[in-house]
């Protein structure tokens, strides 16, 4: 059978270049993109670099292997307070990949590119040696010196959540194990809802100008709950306690907190949430509640922050649940 795959030029114009509308991308017919920030922002820039079998399996659909590249990078700029202006895209192919694939995955760019306002600008595409990978660097901006950063905590400060904490990384565990939702009594619906979270996280871009005028501090949860209070409590030099009761979860991660505490354990700090978590003055705190829930974000107290030299404490019995601040997910 002949192969019909275009080539790398090809490509890029046919799979490519209508997904890059940005005057700066030009057209993806240059080495590079040009792009000129707003008056009056910074640019914020982040990269995710996600690996078949390790960040999505290969079967999953390449629709949601594109939104997932896509939306993980949109959680940090969210996390940042910024509005997404552009991204890079870096795809290595494996070396039977299909038309009909690629143009899947390029559906999903253009579904995720409409609902979250961003624009191809650029990037590369390659031969992979050792499977399926997708890189997105993703572009935002926020007013000049607005940017929420995770050193900003201090002594008095609340520490909030949005959404809900553990339904990805139990949905992970669905995956793995087919009879692990039978096993511990979850319902239909509460099966199909782990395996979307896992599927398809929801950056919280929304209440990115929230973020900006509330929160001293704040990161997207991508490594678990309490590791990521970690890296914030580390980068800010100051203690944070974090109250287990008060962590919000789903009916399913309630179902594993009765009949299961080691899995609700692993779910609950094991990653993939793409939540944000944000330390905000007190005096800001009433305000911060409001003005997410007028974004459509719920938002959840669930800890406090004092002097110290950067460690995370755990209350309400979290040994109980084989809890550790330091736990999470580790690349290496």
């Amino acid at each position: 059978m002949a192969d019909d795959r275009p080539g790398e030029f090809e490509l890029i114009r046919r799979y490519f270049a209508p997904l890059a509308q940005d005057p700066g991308s030009l057209g993806l017919t240059d080495d590079a993109a040009v792009l000129t920030p707003s008056d009056g922002c910074d640019l914020v820039l982040t990269k995710d670099v996600l690996a078949a079998n390790v960040h999505f399996f290969v079967d999953d659909a390449p629709e949601a292997i594109a939104a997932k590249a896509l939306r993980v990078n949109l959680s940090d700029l969210a996390a940042k307070g910024a509005r997404p202006r552009g991204y890079l895209l870096g795809l290595a192919l494996p070396a039977d990949w299909t038309v009909a694939w690629l143009e899947r995955f390029c559906r999903g760019l253009s579904a995720d590119q409409c609902v979250y306002d961003i624009q191809l600008l650029g990037g590369d595409t390659i031969r992979s040696g050792n499977g399926l990978q997708v890189s997105v660097t993703a572009i935002g901006e926020v007013d000049k010196g607005k940017a929420v950063r995770r050193s900003g905590a201090g002594a008095g400060d609340l520490v909030f959540v949005t959404g809900t904490i553990g339904d990805a990384a139990a949905g992970l565990q669905a995956r793995l194990d087919p009879d692990f939702c039978r096993a511990h009594d979850l319902t239909e619906e509460e099966e199909t809802r782990i395996l979307d979270r896992y599927l398809l996280p929801r950056p919280r871009t929304g209440i990115a100008s929230c973020l900006v005028a509330h929160a001293s501090a704040a990161m997207d949860i991508s490594d678990g709950l309490f590791a990521d209070a970690a890296h914030l409590a580390s980068a800010s030099g100051m203690d944070v306690t974090l109250d287990l009761a008060a962590v919000p979860i789903s009916g399913a991660l309630q179902h594993l907190k009765v009949k299961a505490p080691d899995v609700f354990g692993l779910c609950l700090n094991g990653g993939d949430d793409y939540e944000i978590l944000a330390a905000v003055p007190s005096g800001q705190a009433e305000a911060f509640v409001r003005d997410t829930a007028d974004c459509g974000t719920k938002v959840t107290q669930i800890g406090t922050v004092a002097e110290g030299d950067g460690r995370v404490r755990l209350v309400d019995a979290a040994q109980a649940f084989g809890l550790e601040p330091d736990g999470g997910f580790r690349h290496f």
